[in-house]
């Protein structure tokens, strides 16, 4: 497990060995360390905005001991897997853009509430956690609805932001299936660990979806 010390740490040296000044973006329990909302995370997980950036980075980690892994062994057969790369207990989740069912939004970006920067070469951005919520939708690994748990129990959600970000995916046909994916996940880690999810947010994404379905059969 990696503590938010380890990490501040990982990114250093990453940075140190970048041939290149990139930047990309904290998803997942790396942000969640930022916010304080947990005390250890199993991987690090970034998203990039262009493969070579992507490429630069892996190349870096590579130097400090990293070596690739298989992405099926922890998402399985799910479409947009990141590229995985290990050393000892610690792991990095690279995406490109799309977490699985979720895009990487203007609006996204535009929300991210921190900036850091490692050694010049690293500018990392810390999404909004509204948009760290989504994306553990999006992921749905053995830890992350205790992640959503402990996002909704931390934060303020405004709930209206998660349905129109869910819809606008939708809409700017990035993931057709994401509002489902989110009313889904939403309404079992309501019911499994009661976590306090207003039913009426669930209902209207149920309602986008059959709005999403009828467009669809017009067509």
């Amino acid at each position: 497990m990696i503590t938010a010390k380890q990490q501040e740490g990982l990114f250093l040296n990453a940075a140190s060995k970048l041939k290149k000044r990139i930047t990309c973006y904290a998803a997942g329990g790396t942000a969640m360390l930022f916010y304080g909302f947990k005390e250890t995370t199993k991987d690090i997980d970034l998203i990039f905005t262009a493969e070579r950036d992507r490429q630069y980075f892996i190349e870096a980690i590579q130097e400090i001991g990293y070596n690739s892994m298989s992405p099926i062994k922890v998402y399985g057969n799910k479409e947009n897997r990141p590229v995985m790369l290990t050393r000892g207990s610690e792991r990095f989740d690279l995406f490109l853009i799309k977490v699985i069912s979720f895009v990487l939004s203007e609006n996204m970006q535009k929300r991210c509430e921190q900036t850091h920067e490692y050694a010049g070469k690293l500018v990392l951005k810390i999404m909004n956690p509204h948009d760290v919520l989504l994306m553990k939708c999006a992921t749905d690994r053995i830890k992350d609805r205790e992640d959503a748990k402990s996002i909704i129990e931390n934060t303020k959600i405004k709930w209206e932001v998660i349905i129109e970000e869910a819809n606008s995916q939708v809409i700017h046909g990035h993931e057709k299936k994401a509002v489902f994916e989110l009313g889904c996940f939403l309404d079992e880690i309501k019911t499994e660990l009661k976590v306090n999810v207003p039913q009426w947010v669930i209902e209207k994404l149920y309602s986008l979806l059959e709005q999403e379905i009828k467009r669809w059969v017009k067509k």
